[in-house]
């Protein structure tokens, strides 16, 4: 259904603060216990299955030979695609200077900090030997044993350790002036003291705001080219490779363009129900949700593109093992159920957003977000389980099934992820108030001059 658009903004910066703030504080229902409770055992489940997979080997997943690459890359590559809408909401939108982005720009931030540390723990188990993994950082050995800058795992490492660090940087720098404004109106004086420690004295003068927008905007800066430079790392994992679908120029843009589709669809599909459950009506308009709508839309556009291009080098190239790989054993192989899954969430359904009638309407921008999500995970299962299964030697061609140990680490983090998010909804404002009270008051600023005029 397709419900009006409420006002904008509340009508004072008072409100609009009180609005946010309380969100912090306000007593939670038993529906936030509960699904408190169930992410919280999901979490002991992947503790668990961790635990397990380090003291027995990664032999207790589905991985053989040839599906040597499995459900942990899957996911890495899943989660780590997911933490690229926050950047691109946080950095590009902003140097561009697209306002819309002020109501939702911290919510994805938050969303980028939980998805890669999910993705930064795939490849360190799937090392098999984990406690081995700093061999990945060019720490300062004696043995001289330093990383092999020809495999794809140092790259990957210093991706997302990279890509980490600026995003944390740049999400707390966001954070500190909403903190500080917790800090002098918290009800309680513990509340007072917690935050205003986190707000690192914070005063909000103007020496202060000025360090605060030149720091911002250089973070800004550094956190864009890494929009483009991580997920075309990632995509050089399988590119470096000769394995039939994957050895291909056209991987890193493909991959940056799913990524940021994919983001932006778990972007939709947390902050509805956020949006209603918290009454941010007035915030987060159907405006905001349009506009990830129409990029959701594009990116889409994108990623078929890919997919059109892969299809018609397969053909126009003429190599029988890419031919077979793309026209015969994704489309009727096994597991080719996640081939359909994958045409119908990242080519179909954003076909739905031409109609302003589905870009505005929260039930179908909600479902089709979940849909989307699925047709994302399903493209990264058809790229490395489906092609590795079908190599070119037939003489070892077998099929792929994931194991209980696969499905519960992924439903694991899946469970972490959002209990990190609900705690994070219920620490920090998930809104940035001072950066919707600077465009409350341009927004004023401009409807006066033109009142004038």
């Amino acid at each position: 259904m397709t419900t009006a658009e409420p006002p904008l903004f509340p009508t004072t910066d008072a409100e609009l603060h009180g609005t946010i703030a309380a969100t912090t504080w306000r007593p939670r229902g038993w529906g936030y216990r509960a699904a408190l409770l169930v992410c919280g055992a999901g979490t002991l489940l992947l503790a668990f299955c961790v635990s397990y997979t380090v003291a027995r080997g990664i032999g207790v997943w589905g991985n053989h030979i040839p599906v040597a690459w499995a459900f942990g890359i899957i996911n890495f590559v899943w989660w780590i695609g997911i933490g690229h809408a926050g950047t691109f909401i946080s950095a590009i939108l902003y140097l561009f200077e697209q306002p819309w982005r002020a109501s939702i720009n911290r919510f994805a931030e938050a969303m980028t900090l939980f998805a890669v540390l999910q993705a930064a723990m795939f490849p360190v188990l799937h090392l098999g030997r984990p406690w081995f993994g700093y061999w990945l950082f060019p720490y300062p050995s004696t043995l001289q044993v330093w990383p092999q800058v020809k495999s794809a795992l140092p790259w990957d490492a210093a991706a997302i350790s990279t890509y980490g660090t600026v995003s944390l940087l740049f999400w707390y720098l966001g954070l500190l002036p909403d903190l500080a404004a917790i800090r002098d109106s918290a009800p309680q004086l513990w509340r007072r003291r917690v935050y205003g420690l986190f707000a690192l004295g914070w005063r909000g003068d103007e020496r202060a705001w000025l360090h605060y927008r030149r720091a911002y905007l250089l973070l800004a800066g550094l956190a864009t080219p890494l929009v483009l430079s991580v997920h075309s790392i990632v995509s050089s994992d399988f590119a470096i490779g000769l394995t039939p679908g994957w050895h291909s120029l056209i991987f890193p843009p493909y991959f940056v363009a799913g990524a940021i589709y994919s983001g932006f669809a778990m972007v939709l599909t947390l902050l509805i129900p956020v949006r209603r459950l918290f009454a941010m009506e007035r915030l987060i308009t159907l405006r905001h949700l349009e506009n990830c709508a129409k990029l959701l839309l594009t990116t889409g556009l994108m990623v078929s593109y890919g997919y059109l291009i892969e299809y018609f080098l397969a053909w126009y190239l003429g190599e029988e093992a890419e031919r077979y790989q793309f026209f015969v054993a994704r489309p009727t192989g096994p597991n080719s159920t996640l081939w359909y899954l994958m045409l119908l969430g990242n080519v179909l359904a954003p076909q739905l957003f031409w109609f302003r009638r589905v870009r505005t309407s929260v039930w179908a921008l909600f479902a089709l977000s979940l849909l989307i999500n699925v047709g994302m995970w399903s493209e990264r299962f058809v790229i490395i389980v489906l092609s590795l299964q079908r190599e070119f030697m037939v003489s070892v061609w077998r099929t792929y099934q994931p194991t209980w140990v696969d499905l519960s680490i992924f439903g694991g983090t899946l469970c972490f992820f959002l209990l990190l998010f609900l705690l994070f909804l219920r620490a920090v404002p998930f809104v940035a108030a001072s950066e919707l009270k600077e465009l409350r008051r341009e927004l004023a600023h401009d409807a006066k001059g033109h009142g004038h005029g």
